[in-house]
């Protein structure tokens, strides 16, 4: 009997660890230090959210929500896979969307479940009809006191492809990003794939947002990430901020699932940029 009951103990602990694992609400907060950044543009606040793949966070999202708008952004960016093909829910992510869109800017670059999802049109129409900046292979000046920093998106490769067996054919990725990028101003790319931040690095971009890594899925004490899309084991990208020379890109560990439905020592994870000259 006693046994039994030590039993049922552990597996009630288990259960809501993973509860809360998979539902508790982090914010990361990164300082950005780049004497290139414009002064107008010192405090900047950017929140990052990726990877939602149709995650509720309360009734009509409303924790996530109150935790975005706690955090006063100046802008939020929504790198990518913001639906999960698999469970396609346009209606769960808008809900979201729309509520954010209200009081603050986003901008939006598609992942590959978006690609996917044919459901590509649709997408972006509801993200229109909110007000949201669509950046897939556009680039846009943000402006303050006369002075100006350039904000480039880049669409998922995927739109070349139609399952992970195809691989990832990322020469569409390159072209349109020699295209878009202008060296003389400080420059903020999204992106969805943090593979590629050499490629981001070789055409001089300042700081990356990027997703799709799932911040590896399942954290393992002093090693990291165990798995990410495009990455396979141990992942050299997978949460947090990285440099290359003087291009730096930050990794959401994102805040849904998809094919694992489990993480572990991975919360959901919002993440809070502050720029500074």
């Amino acid at each position: 009997m006693k046994k039994t009951i030590y039993i049922l103990i552990g597996l009630f602990a288990l259960t809501g660890f993973i509860l809360y694992q998979n539902n508790a609400l982090e914010i990361t907060k990164i300082e950005v230090r780049d004497e290139t950044i414009p002064s107008a543009f010192n405090t900047f606040r950017i929140v990052q959210i990726s990877d939602l793949h149709n995650k509720g966070f309360g009734n009509q999202q409303e924790r996530l929500v109150k935790a975005v708008n706690a955090l006063s952004p100046d802008i939020v960016v929504i790198t990518g896979d913001l639906i999960d093909r698999r469970k396609y829910d346009l209606a769960l992510a808008m809900e979201f969307v729309e509520k954010i869109a209200d009081f603050v800017p986003i901008y939006y670059v598609s992942g590959n479940h978006e690609a996917w999802s044919g459901n590509y049109d649709e997408i972006v129409s509801a993200l229109s009809q909110a007000g949201v900046h669509i950046l897939d292979d556009k680039a846009l000046a943000l402006k303050k006191a006369d002075e100006e920093i350039r904000i480039i998106g880049l669409s998922d490769p995927d739109f070349l492809t139609s399952t992970y067996l195809d691989g990832t054919n990322y020469t569409k990725m390159e072209k349109n990003l020699k295209a878009l990028t202008e060296p003389s101003v400080y420059q903020i790319l999204l992106s969805h794939r943090p593979e590629c931040f050499e490629l981001y690095a070789h055409y001089n971009i300042n700081l990356t947002f990027s997703g799709h890594a799932h911040g590896g899925q399942f954290r393992l004490p002093l090693v990291g990430g165990f798995i990410a899309p495009d990455q396979g084991i141990f992942p050299k990208y997978s949460s947090g901020l990285y440099q290359s020379g003087q291009a730096k890109m930050i990794v959401s560990r994102g805040l849904g699932n998809s094919i694992i439905p489990i993480r572990l020592f991975n919360r959901p994870e919002i993440v809070l940029v502050e720029l500074n000259p």
